[in-house]
């Protein structure tokens, strides 16, 4: 069943379009939930892909699913570590800084705002949501935009021809480990 969420809530993530996908994924068990994972981690962790557990919510788990060396140079960029290290991160790899947002994730009820960087968002328009609170966004897609509108239209459109793709071909019959683009 992990498959079908993994097409319908990463597919711009596994076509290597995107830094990263957070999803829901319901009802198991914390035993079985690892069960479930673990043949997943290997599969997306051959192809450079990582997949981990960032909170638990009753009956459901919120994923992470991202590409290990594109996030760790996302995370390097100056501009985003100059936006973690406001919002305390203290950090030298990408599974510290991981580590640091699923506290925070854990902490609140609501998402930490710098998660958008985590997600590959772009650091103009995390930094736009965080002055705004959330408000005054020119667009909004996959993300609240705050700058250049036109190039998030058109990232909005590639991800959603993408989902499109993924899931027409999900349905008749491509493994999702196929679909999957290696790093």
């Amino acid at each position: 069943m992990l498959d079908k969420y993994l097409i319908r809530h990463s597919a711009p993530t596994l076509a290597g379009l995107k830094t990263a996908n957070l999803f829901w994924y319901p009802g198991e068990s914390h035993e079985v939930l690892e069960d479930v994972l673990a043949p997943w981690r290997r599969i997306l962790s051959e192809k450079g892909l990582g997949l981990q557990v960032m909170k638990i919510n009753g009956n459901r788990a919120l994923l992470y699913v991202f590409r290990m060396e594109r996030l760790r140079r996302e995370l390097e960029r100056e501009k985003t570590r100059a936006i973690l290290k406001m919002q305390g991160y203290r950090y030298k790899t990408a599974q510290e800084a991981i580590g640091i947002l699923k506290s925070r994730m854990g902490d609140k009820g609501s998402f930490p705002h710098e998660v958008g960087l985590f997600l590959g968002y772009p650091e103009e328009d995390v930094r736009g949501f965080m002055i705004n609170r959330g408000k005054n966004c020119k667009c909004c897609g996959c993300w609240k935009v705050y700058c250049d509108e036109c190039a998030a239209r058109k990232t909005f459109c590639r991800y959603k021809k993408c989902e499109e793709v993924y899931q027409r071909l999900f349905l008749a019959g491509k493994p999702v480990r196929q679909l999957i683009v290696a790093a």
